[in-house]
């Protein structure tokens, strides 16, 4: 997370990435830590948000469903405010938001970027692993929280039992030439809030030789292939994710994809030979993994002409956290 916000005065701009999450690593918890995660910090969609010193506490910016975003900064701020020992006041604007319970880990992101502007504007200090249970996040995966603080492509060693946030056993920097392809279904949500806790609570244990192999297709294919910009057997490793965890939570999303349309999209992918390709946590979000922009335009242009329900982004990784930095004069959005 780079910090600029200095002695100048004013508001306070916060912005933050995306992130993609491909898969648990061990949900089995035989060996005391139970998910882990993989995934990567991503460069759009992204958290853009000013926060400037008001005498109460107002939320503004229009949007998809600005209406339910603008209580959850509320919720956000007087959590942060009560943790920072601060006022719960100041004039925030959302000028870009992730959609909500798509896969991107939007929750974290607003949170830890409210949280992050608050202090920023009260002068108070602000350490982002201190908000996770504050703010109740990071509630199974770390990724979201590292990608707040240093993007890149993130691999977290799970959950002890404790609140502490999940430590993070490897960072490692997306490469520059690969590109995302999201698939956007609008129509969709993923599961979240009580039905995935219900899901985590009612599904059987899951093998400890499937956590196993997940465990060694991680450390001795994706991770190796990411360092030596191989972006074939990178993209057969997560898919090998993703089939795995995919049909384990299968009876709560419908299928090994939350969206009807989204997994016709990756049927046509997979059919065209392209390696890596799956669904972001709950989704209903897809991605295809190319290693190349041109190869990415090529097929976004594709799947707009063929899936025209879909919203289709490219995005690229991002390989630093989030922005927090005072300007001296209101933007003009």
């Amino acid at each position: 997370m780079a910090d600029e916000a200095g002695t100048a005065q004013g508001l306070v701009r916060v912005r933050a990435p995306a992130r993609l999450h491909f898969g648990f690593l061990d949900l089995h918890g035989g060996l005391g830590r139970r998910f882990g995660s993989i995934g990567v910090a991503v460069d759009a969609p992204g958290i853009d948000l000013t926060v400037a010193p008001a005498a109460r506490l107002s939320v503004a910016g229009e949007g998809p469903g600005a209406a339910a975003e603008h209580e959850r900064v509320r919720a956000y701020a007087v959590a942060a405010a009560r943790q920072l020992g601060v006022p719960a006041t100041g004039a925030f604007r959302l000028h870009e938001t992730i959609p909500a319970h798509a896969g991107f880990g939007s929750g974290t992101q607003l949170a830890l970027s409210i949280a992050a502007g608050l202090a920023a504007l009260h002068g108070a200090p602000f350490a982002p692993a201190d908000f996770a249970a504050a703010l109740d996040r990071g509630n199974r995966s770390g990724v979201g929280l590292a990608a707040f603080v240093t993007g890149g492509l993130i691999v977290d060693g799970g959950r002890d039992g404790s609140d502490a946030a999940p430590p993070i056993v490897s960072r490692l920097p997306y490469p520059e030439a690969w590109r995302i392809v999201l698939l956007l279904d609008p129509a969709e949500t993923g599961v979240h809030g009580a039905q995935e806790r219900h899901a985590f609570q009612a599904l059987p244990r899951f093998p400890a030789g499937e956590a196993a192999e997940i465990c060694r297709i991680v450390l001795m294919q994706v991770l190796p292939a990411a360092v030596a910009g191989e972006i074939d057997p990178f993209g057969r490793g997560v898919t090998e994710i993703q089939r795995r965890i995919g049909d384990y939570f299968a009876p709560y999303q419908g299928g090994r994809y939350a969206s009807r349309a989204v997994a016709a999209a990756l049927t046509e992918i997979e059919a065209l030979g392209i390696a890596g390709f799956g669904q972001s946590s709950w989704g209903p979000t897809g991605f295809a993994l190319l290693g190349s922009a041109a190869e990415a335009e090529a097929l976004a242009a594709r799947l707009r002409a063929n899936h025209p329900g879909l919203s289709i982004v490219i995005a690229r990784g991002r390989n630093h956290g989030a922005s927090v930095r005072r300007e001296t004069a209101a933007p003009d959005s």
